[in-house]
Order: C-alpha cells, then structure tokens, then sequence
C-alpha cells in the first residue's frame, strides 16, 4: 500500500481558490490510480476527482466540474488538487485515495489506500 499526507487545506472566502496536494510514499504511486473525496459534517463521502495511472485521464464529480482541477506529478510522488471558484458547499475535509486499478472508481470502496484529510471551509 501507499502512504498518503495531505496539505493545503484552510479557510477562504466564497469565490477564493486553493490548491491541495498530496504526497505519496512508497514505490507503487506511478502505478495507482488517484481520487480526492470529501465528506461535510452530517453527510456521506463523496467523490470529487480522479486521475488514472497511465495516461492521466481525468474524472469530476459533476458539482465541481469547470472548477476544480486535478493533475499528478509522478516524479514528486504528489497529487493535486487546484480549486478554484470555492462555494460555501464546497467545505468538508478533504481526503486522497489510492487504487491499483487502471482507472479510478467513483465509490471509496474502489480505494485501498487513504490519506487522513485536510479541511477545507469556505466563508460566504
């Protein structure tokens, strides 16, 4: 398994950008497919976006799709997550994921490997 560390989380006003990353650890990350989920108080995780291992495909949850941007730097081990537009819903705490799969899921069950989170909240 991979370990994973994320950064980048804080609060921001409505309409402010952030950008997350995530380091990975361990030999297998240009070979995993990777997600960021996020998951509010009161609610269910849910995904966000995800990266494929070979070619960097890239996948969005519909509600943050033209906004968010996600991208990997396989020589750093890091995957990111650039937000932009920030939306009051947007807060939660934020939480990468690996998969040995070709291309990532979109259920957390698809994920093997998790980082612990970091929060993200955005004022109005």
């Amino acid at each position: 398994q991979v370990q994973l560390v994320e950064s980048g989380g804080g609060l921001v006003q409505a309409g402010g950008s952030l950008r997350l990353s995530c380091a990975a650890s361990g030999r297998t990350f240009s070979t995993s497919s990777m997600g960021w989920f996020r998951q509010a108080p009161g609610k269910e995780r849910e995904f966000v976006a995800g990266i494929s291992r070979s070619i960097g495909t890239t996948y969005y949850a519909e509600s943050v799709k033209g906004r968010f941007i996600i991208s990997r730097d396989n020589a750093k081990n890091t995957v990111y997550l650039q937000m932009n537009g920030l939306k009051p819903e947007d807060t939660a705490v934020y939480t990468c994921a690996a998969t040995q799969r070709l291309v990532p899921g979109r259920s957390p069950l698809d994920f093997g490997s998790w980082g612990h989170g970091t929060q993200v909240t955005v004022s109005s």
